[in-house]
């Protein structure tokens, strides 16, 4: 490397741009953009490019830059750091652009981009930072301060840099924040069934309330994720006698594609989330492409892809309507609402763990919201 100190540069996505505020006359140009549903495009190539003075610049941290060009950039999670990165071909920096998932890739940016506002630079001593630790404490939540260090940690890695957030200094400072502040997570709260049977109660005939209506049915039949259930296709779903098969090509723990198929029966009850599926594709006339898609405040249909951002608003829209409160709901209360209202009705863990591909009883439980604990109470025994 040229420099002893970097200055990280961020972006939205594969690569890092560099904002002006962090100086630097040479930036990594990343030409994605944006959907119309607000989805960032993942087909994203970089370059080197001189700025409009001509002046050269310091190193900078990419998050997995697919840059021709590095012979002055590191990529995060390059493991190639002091090797000419000149040799490499491009399909190498292909397959290190998907190395890590998209969102795993912008929240770094994101924390990296902070860690430089705070007048800090990488690489860092441990006594930066842990005083950045106690400027932020009690600013935010304990667990982003430790995706902050996973940021932090990674891009000294990428440049070759010893890690500060593996001393005694930074770790002990985070257990003092953890013992001081705690490390209770707000979660969203669970949209129990019959939560969900109200706001669908308030549903009518628009093309908007039948795309609603299936997206909130069957997101809540099949847990899941509020990605999971945006990046469904039609080919994703396989009508059959006894319901429909849900196929989930990708998720947050499957980066690999591995899939998974989910199973969800026909509706014994007034809403059916088959029958509300059959009734959303035929009125969409769609047999191909995504299934849930964006609808204009007319009414109009289109072909871009509804976002996970989309899927939580459609969720607190239509929780408000019902008279609820939708500060206290997102597109993740379909999921804990599946596990809690399953594990209320007497389903066991492991038929409900099929649906929510959760692999332990312990990380499932954090979804099942107080479910039973009213259910043969010790203190209803001697009270």
């Amino acid at each position: 490397m040229k420099s002893d100190r970097f200055t990280p540069v961020f972006s939205k996505d594969d690569v890092a741009v560099p904002a002006d505020t962090y100086g630097g006359s040479r930036r990594v140009a990343c030409h994605d953009g944006e959907d119309r549903d607000g989805e960032i495009a993942r087909s994203v190539k970089s370059d080197m490019m001189a700025s409009s003075d001509g002046k050269t610049g310091g190193d900078k941290i990419a998050i997995n830059c697919t840059a021709r060009r590095i012979d002055e950039l590191c990529a995060i999670n390059c493991n190639f750091v002091g090797q000419p990165f000149q040799g490499l071909s491009t399909p190498v920096h292909d397959l290190l652009s998907y190395s890590i998932a998209p969102a795993t890739k912008r929240a770094y940016a994101a924390d990296l981009a902070v860690y430089a506002a705070s007048g800090r630079q990488i690489p860092s001593s441990p006594q930066d930072v842990a005083e950045y630790l106690a400027e932020k404490a009690g600013i935010y939540a304990v667990a982003t301060l430790r995706r902050h260090l996973a940021a932090i940690s990674k891009a000294h890695r990428a440049i070759g840099a010893r890690d500060p957030v593996k001393s005694e200094l930074v770790k002990s400072t985070i257990r003092g924040i953890r013992r001081t502040f705690g490390v209770a997570q707000r979660q969203a709260k669970a949209l129990l069934r019959d939560d969900l049977f109200a706001a669908l109660d308030k549903l009518g005939d628009r093309p908007k309330d039948v795309r609603d209506r299936a997206l909130l049915l069957l997101g809540f039949a099949t847990a899941m994720r509020r990605s999971e259930l945006a990046a469904l296709d039609v080919a994703d779903v396989e009508f059959v006698a006894k319901g429909v098969i849900v196929t989930i090509r990708r998720s947050k723990t499957d980066q690999e594609a591995q899939g998974r198929t989910i199973a969800v029966p026909f509706g014994r009850t007034r809403h059916c989330p088959v029958t509300a599926l059959k009734d959303w594709l035929v009125l969409a006339g769609r047999d191909e492409g995504p299934i849930f898609s964006f609808i204009d405040k007319h009414g109009n249909l289109s072909s871009w892809r509804i976002s996970g951002e989309g899927v939580n608003y459609v969720v607190k829209t239509r929780i408000a309507a019902a008279g609820y409160d939708p500060t206290l709901f997102s597109g993740h209360s379909l999921r804990a609402g599946f596990a809690t209202s399953a594990a209320q009705a007497g389903a066991s863990t492991y038929k409900i763990r099929q649906v929510t591909g959760h692999r332990s009883e312990a990380s499932l439980a954090r979804y099942i919201r107080d479910a039973d604990l009213f259910a043969d109470n010790a203190a209803a025994r001697v009270l």
